[in-house]
């Protein structure tokens, strides 16, 4: 008998993933694993996904050409901001707990002037997908 719960899982996460990311506008997802806070996957020009310290670190290294200084960076970048993803739904979940304790998060959306920050946490999962934000 093969055990297919995993692969079943992780197809909903893929489909989940790719309808979110097919999106108009879309520059970056990143998938985060919802009790650690760990990357799981990221997908698109994973700059977006980086914070701002980061960007500028990198943009130094690669002017004095270290380039392994850049990469190393450019994923403390992205970690960086997957952590404060987790730590945004962390307190959002709080917030709607202390407001109802019968209700539950589904959606989170954080629009600034430059982008919009789409965020769905699953059972297992926190997708998180970066997109410009369209005129108004």
């Amino acid at each position: 008998m093969v055990d297919t719960t995993a692969t079943n899982g992780h197809d909903a996460l893929d489909e989940k993933l790719g309808r979110l990311t097919r999106k108009p506008g879309v520059k970056a997802s990143i998938v985060l694993d919802r009790a650690s806070g760990a990357v799981l996957k990221t997908s698109g020009d994973v700059s977006a996904l980086r914070t701002a310290k980061s960007r500028d670190a990198a943009t130094a290294a690669s002017f004095s050409n270290e380039a392994p200084l850049a990469e190393a960076s450019e994923a403390k970048g992205i970690e960086d901001f997957a952590a404060m993803i987790w730590t945004f739904v962390h307190s959002s979940g709080q917030l709607v707990q202390e407001a109802d304790t019968d209700d539950e998060l589904r959606l989170l959306r954080l629009r600034t002037k430059k982008q919009e920050i789409v965020i769905v946490p699953d059972t297992k999962y926190l997708l998180t997908v970066v997109h410009d934000t369209p005129p108004a």
